[in-house]
This record gives structure tokens, sequence and C-alpha cells, in this order.
């Protein structure tokens, strides 16, 4: 049951445009996350810089679509 305050706001945040209400609702959704991990982003650039590296050293093995494919199918049929 909602209580008279948030029937109130509720009905006033209604009346906004799709525009403000998208705006508001993607603000309340940010705020319900948790706080963003810096390290965690710079890890994945690092991470993502070294495969880069890697490839364009001919260190990586690279695989086409079809042997990617295969071995996805596999992996989920072993299951």
């Amino acid at each position: 049951m909602a209580t008279k305050p948030l029937e109130r706001l509720r009905s006033e945040i209604l009346a906004l445009s799709e525009t403000e209400r998208a705006e508001l609702a993607h603000e309340l959704i940010k705020s319900l996350d948790a706080p963003r991990d810096t390290g965690v982003s710079e890890a994945w650039d690092q991470e993502i810089l070294r495969r880069i590296a890697e490839v364009d050293d001919g260190q990586a093995k690279l695989l086409n679509r079809a042997e990617f494919r295969r071995r996805m199918r596999a992996k989920l049929e072993a299951r």
C-alpha cells in the first residue's frame, strides 16, 4: 500500500513529459547501482591492451567463426 507522499510523488512524476520521466528513471536506476569500481575498469583496459598486443605480435592463436562455433557447441553439449 503506497503512502500519501509516494502517491503524490507518483502523480507528479506521471505528469512529466516522456523525456523528463526517462531522465528521472535513468537517475533513479543509477542511484540503485553499487558505486563503480574504477580498478575493475582499469584492469579490463589493461587486459584488452595485452590481448591486442598478443594478436599484433602473432602470439595469439586466432580462430575463424566456424571453428569457434564448433568448440562452443562441443562445450555446451559436454555439460
